[in-house]
């Protein structure tokens, strides 16, 4: 911490949630590929696939990295293996010829189903016990501080 500065309290409790979300993300990462593995996808091409399957409709390479928090280049890579497998096709966007559009084949939309059912079954036991409310708040917190962060908000960690 630098000298003659302290975090608020809420910049205390924050810190805390940004810990918890760290930790939590490895675990859920460990545990996404553990139920994505039997269809030979990885948490992160699982991940691809719900984006563009829970859109409803073909996604961009950007689009799907904005709705999921990850880089152009990541959901490239994850696209062009996805693609490879047969689980994804590239089509034509009329707004913007560089940028196709990504869209599950059946394959795909089998796949992501069969994980799906699984995700069910570990997300119901998972969170046995917790209060809805509580989910509801831890939602709405990281959305909020998702959105701050996607705003440059206060400022970019930038180095000082």
């Amino acid at each position: 911490m630098a000298a003659g500065r302290a975090r608020t309290p809420e910049g205390n409790v924050a810190t805390d949630v940004v810990l918890a979300a760290f930790r939590a993300s490895g675990l859920l990462l460990a545990a996404g590929n553990r139920l994505a593995a039997r269809e030979g996808l990885t948490a992160a091409r699982w991940q691809v696939l719900g984006a563009v399957a829970l859109a409803g409709r073909p996604l961009t390479v950007p689009q799907i990295a904005r709705r999921m928090g990850l880089t152009r280049q990541a959901v490239q890579a994850s696209v062009n293996r996805l693609a490879g497998e047969a689980l994804v096709e590239t089509g034509d966007n009329l707004d913007h010829r560089r940028s196709p559009l990504i869209q599950l084949t059946e394959l795909g939309r089998q796949r992501y189903a069969a994980v799906d059912r699984r995700q069910i079954r570990w997300i119901n036991e998972l969170s046995l016990g917790l209060k809805v409310s509580d989910l509801a708040a831890a939602v709405r917190v990281l959305h909020e501080l998702s959105d701050r962060l996607e705003n440059d908000g206060p400022e970019r960690a930038k180095e000082e």
